[in-house]
């Protein structure tokens, strides 16, 4: 059976996997047996991906990045080089965990920054943006710029990434024109009509 996405030749694919077309798997990455992973992914080098991971479209990983069981990654996120993912609320070597994982969810188009952390359980709202080095230790809301240890809420970005500032409740990006409404239940794009 011919693959219609890429294998570098150092990295190990445990089949039977779902790889969707156009995925690149390069140096030294391993996907476990189970995994699903969607089309025109880019991992990079030395990135795992367990056996319970699920893996939407046009997903980006940097290098030395692991995703765990019982993470999601929806379509077009980005994950920077060597953030990490945690699955326990409390491990020890000696206690067998593995009924006690929690899920974690990153929705459409958020970006995680390098060496960030993301405690297990949490869901990161659709293009949100998480900030070099951040600990996550709540969720994320949609829109948020959130960086710091613990992270916590700094601002809001446009889907292009681009910081916006709300007045009344509205906001419009500069560089691209999307604009935005916020209220009690969050943010959110404003369609035109």
């Amino acid at each position: 059976m011919e693959r219609n996405y890429f294998v570098h030749p150092t990295a190990i694919i445990d089949e039977p996997v779902e790889i969707g077309e156009k995925t690149q798997i390069w140096h030294f990455g391993h996907v476990m047996s189970g995994a699903r992973i969607g089309e025109n992914c880019i991992l990079g080098q030395n990135v795992f991906i367990s056996r319970r991971a699920i893996l939407g479209n046009n997903v980006k990983i940097q290098n030395n990045v692991s995703v765990f069981d019982g993470v999601v990654l929806e379509d077009d996120v980005f994950c920077g080089p060597s953030m990490v993912f945690t699955n326990v609320m409390n491990p020890r070597s000696f206690i067998s965990r593995r009924a006690e994982f929690r899920e974690t969810l990153v929705k459409k188009g958020a970006t995680i920054g390098a060496n960030a952390t993301i405690v297990c359980g949490l869901t990161i709202g659709q293009y949100a943006l998480v900030g070099a080095g951040a600990v996550v230790t709540n969720d994320v809301p949609a829109y948020a710029l959130t960086y710091g240890n613990p992270a916590r809420v700094r601002g809001w970005v446009c889907q292009c990434a681009e910081p916006i500032t709300f007045r009344s409740g509205r906001a419009k990006c500069r560089a691209c024109g999307k604009s935005y409404r916020k209220n009690r239940s969050g943010v959110s794009l404003v369609e035109k009509t």
